[in-house]
């Protein structure tokens, strides 16, 4: 990459298996070729098979961390995951538009590969009137927009329905990812008010699906960083992802749902392949 590192800033819980969260961001944004910093929102106790237990932090704290990073670094993009509670996601949103910071990209994190919740209920309007306004992309898979929306999502009408609805919560792009639907590939849907894109791989055969959802927003913003136009930001975002998921069957990291393989573009046989799984 040419000139100076894009900087992309994580906001997010920290996952002490390493797979999802700002650790997975982190490692991503590595891949990717852009510095990464971070802000964490939470400390979680868990593995590949449980969440065990989850510290929230203060809100006063996490304005601090935020505070302290971007009146000393100009940052190119910002991806946020777990935000856990109302206080956190209005302390967030302050910041973030206080400073102006481009390219947000929210992922709205609800509930764990494993089950848990990583959201509580009641902070669910606050996320969607103080938040998603400010994003330039949400990237909710099938739970998580039903939850948004309302909308019990089966089949494509529901997902166009579902699209209309959630661009209405202000962010000026949708990315709806289709893994939880009933189809042979794994395809997503991108929205701008007008035209709908969609992005299809076929589906692998794996378990390590731990930290998909970070993964896939951590590589947006890092796309977005580099000045990448969204729709081709989301087909490399997505090119990545297949191969992280692709290559976390040779990692096979704990006992349940393992990590991806964040670093599979830089071995010597992948490296600059781009090619569409």
């Amino acid at each position: 990459m040419k000139g100076e590192i894009k900087r992309v800033l994580t906001i997010a819980g920290s996952d002490s298996s390493g797979g999802a969260g700002i650790q997975a961001d982190l490692k991503t944004f590595s891949a990717l070729e852009c510095y990464g910093l971070s802000v964490i929102t939470a400390v979680t106790a868990q593995n590949t098979t449980e969440v065990r237990s989850i510290h929230e932090i203060p809100p006063t704290e996490i304005e601090n961390q935020l505070e302290a990073v971007l009146e000393d670094i100009s940052i190119d993009a910002v991806k946020t995951g777990m935000l856990a509670n109302a206080p956190i996601i209005e302390a967030v949103a302050t910041i973030l538009k206080k400073y102006q910071v481009p390219n947000i990209v929210v992922d709205p994190v609800m509930i764990s590969t494993s089950g848990a919740s990583l959201l509580r209920e009641d902070a669910v309007e606050v996320l969607k009137h103080h938040l998603l306004p400010l994003a330039t992309i949400i990237t909710p898979n099938i739970p998580e927009a039903a939850v948004l929306t309302g909308i019990a999502i089966e089949g494509y009408t529901d997902v166009r329905n579902t699209l209309e609805l959630l661009y209405n919560l202000g962010s000026p792009f949708v990315l709806l990812k289709g893994g939880h639907l009933d189809s042979p590939d794994a395809t997503d849907y991108l929205f701008d008010g007008h035209v709908e894109r969609t992005y299809s791989t076929r589906r692998i055969d794996t378990q390590n699906t731990h930290g998909t959802g970070c993964t896939y927003a951590a590589a947006i913003a890092a796309y977005l960083a580099q000045g990448c136009a969204m729709p081709e930001t989301v087909r490399l975002a997505k090119n990545y992802l297949t191969g992280a998921i692709e290559g976390s069957k040779y990692l096979n990291i704990g006992r349940g749902f393992g990590p991806l393989h964040h670093g599979w573009n830089l071995t010597k046989t992948s490296k600059n392949n781009n090619k569409l799984f």
